[in-house]
């Protein structure tokens, strides 16, 4: 590359997309209206994606995010204290499992795109 790459950000579907905003909302992202169909949700400054109103189920079954935590534990704390399985259809959160290249657990929000969040061991 003969630049400088400053972010890289994914789209992602929503099958309902109220109901996604709502979701993302109340997950912690802060939301920026780009569109009437769609939103940039940040994080911070410099880690976001872009939700759409647009929904596929064979690309939002196959989607998956990826979010690196600092502690995977108080992560898996925060996203079990919001119950948001009891508030949105179709939301899962799977306990946390180690693997040989850290811990991550799994979020599926309500149009079936899976999180992961995740802590890398120091070793890599």
């Amino acid at each position: 590359m003969n630049y400088q790459a400053k972010n890289i950000r994914t789209f992602i579907g929503a099958k309902n997309y109220s109901e996604s905003r709502a979701f993302y909302q109340e997950l912690g992202f802060t939301e920026v209206v780009i569109a009437d169909n769609m939103s940039l949700f940040k994080v911070n400054d410099t880690l976001a994606f872009y939700l759409q109103d647009y929904y596929a189920k064979k690309w939002c079954d196959n989607s998956m995010v990826f979010l690196e935590v600092d502690d995977v534990d108080t992560c898996y704390a925060d996203l079990r204290a919001l119950d948001l399985p009891s508030k949105y259809k179709n939301v899962k959160l799977s306990p946390i499992k180690d693997w040989d290249w850290g811990r991550e657990c799994f979020l599926h929000d309500p149009s079936g795109i899976l999180w992961h969040f995740g802590q890398f061991n120091p070793t890599i």
